[in-house]
């Protein structure tokens, strides 16, 4: 039911009538905030739909997504991604929480080959700044990975972070200045999962010396930007993680990672290992 405009009631509707949800068999209810109206305030009331797990085989296509989930260089197809794909991918990532429902990002989307190149020659020439903070056998490593799909993926998309939406002061971000930028992190991640379930593969570029991406993109000085990606189809994706497959890292045991009330303090709520029998 759509929330009525500031000022106005909401539309009523007979006792005889049911809503989409109640058709579907969804219970609903409004429930009124109990605290007091103050003068010129507007409540609007809360309208609540049914909640549960889902079926398991929602639950195995969420799980799918995030464990099967790549971080993309080499395995780009030329073809366009479609246009309604692109827009439900969009969809999903505007869908994110945000703190205070500030809803801090934009999404620029590059097709353009010029600024594709443009990007590309920032990354080579950060790339190679990087590569001289390692050496001998990471060194050799390091030269030997692909570390962006600029120009093979047909889209790239710079998610940014507005750090003024929502005003000088914004609920919940009051004593955390920087919840903006994790909240814009959860709609990279919304997008992210929402690309691998429509075939789409999605490469994160970080290596970037700022100033260039800002020049490159024209951004103003208030708006960061948080994530470059580069988006297209793929085929085929790295059974793990390339760069644990590669021997650069490995993925460290979820029992060494969870503490219990305090820092450091495992209990018994900490997990058992499960890194044998979860997907790769």
């Amino acid at each position: 039911m759509p929330l009525a405009l500031a000022g106005k009631a909401p539309l009523q509707r007979k006792p005889s009538q049911k809503t989409g949800q109640e058709k579907r068999g969804l219970s609903t209810r409004t429930v009124e905030r109990a605290a007091p109206r103050m003068e010129g305030e507007f409540h609007m009331p809360t309208r609540l739909t049914a909640a549960g797990p889902f079926s398991q085989d929602e639950r195995d296509a969420v799980y799918r997504a995030i464990f099967t989930r790549r971080d993309v260089r080499s395995q780009f197809l030329p073809d366009p991604v479609p246009p309604e794909v692109l827009e439900r991918v969009l969809l999903a990532a505007h869908h994110a929480p945000s703190v205070g429902f500030m809803q801090p990002w934009n999404f620029i989307v590059i097709r353009s080959r010029d600024v594709r190149h443009a990007v590309k020659d920032a990354f080579c020439r950060a790339n190679d700044e990087a590569a001289k903070l390692f050496s001998d056998e990471r060194l050799r490593l390091y030269s030997a990975l692909k570390l962006e799909g600029i120009l093979e993926a047909p889209v790239n998309i710079c998610v940014t972070c507005d750090r003024q939406r929502g005003g000088p002061v914004v609920l919940g971000r009051t004593h955390n200045y920087d919840t903006d930028l994790y909240s814009t992190v959860c709609a990279v991640q919304n997008l992210w999962l929402a690309a691998r379930a429509e075939g789409l593969g999605i490469g994160w570029v970080s290596i970037f010396n700022d100033a260039d991406l800002r020049a490159i993109l024209n951004l103003p000085e208030h708006v960061v930007p948080v994530a470059y990606l580069c988006m297209g189809k793929v085929k085929e994706l790295h059974a793990a993680p390339e760069l644990e497959a590669r021997g650069w890292g490995r993925r460290l045991e979820l029992a060494s990672l969870v503490f219990e009330d305090s820092w450091g303090a495992q209990g018994c709520a900490s997990p058992a290992k499960t890194e044998a029998s979860s997907p790769a």
